[in-house]
C-alpha cells in the first residue's frame, strides 16, 4: 500500500526522501554562508571556522544524496 506522500506526489517515498535530504542540505549550506560572513564581520574566526566545517558537511551530504538519487531514477 502506498503512503500518503507517494499517493499525493506520485513519487516513491525513497526518492522523495532523497530529494528532501538534498534540498535541506543545500539550503543549510546556503544559510550557513551568511553565518560565516557574520562571524568574519565580527572578527570571530573561531566561529567562522566552525560554520565552514558545518557547510562542508552539508555539501558532502548533498553530494551523497545526489549520487544515491541518480542511481535510483
Amino acid at each position: 500500500m502506498a503512503s500518503t506522500t507517494e499517493q499525493n506526489t506520485g513519487t516513491e517515498n525513497r526518492q522523495y526522501d532523497l530529494v528532501s535530504v538534498l534540498y535541506h542540505a543545500l539550503e543549510g549550506s546556503a544559510t550557513i554562508e551568511q553565518y560565516i560572513s557574520d562571524a568574519r564581520d565580527a572578527g570571530d574566526e573561531e566561529a567562522a571556522s566552525l560554520f565552514q566545517e558545518a557547510q562542508t558537511q552539508y555539501r558532502q551530504l548533498a553530494d551523497r544524496a545526489k549520487s544515491l538519487l541518480k542511481s535510483r531514477i
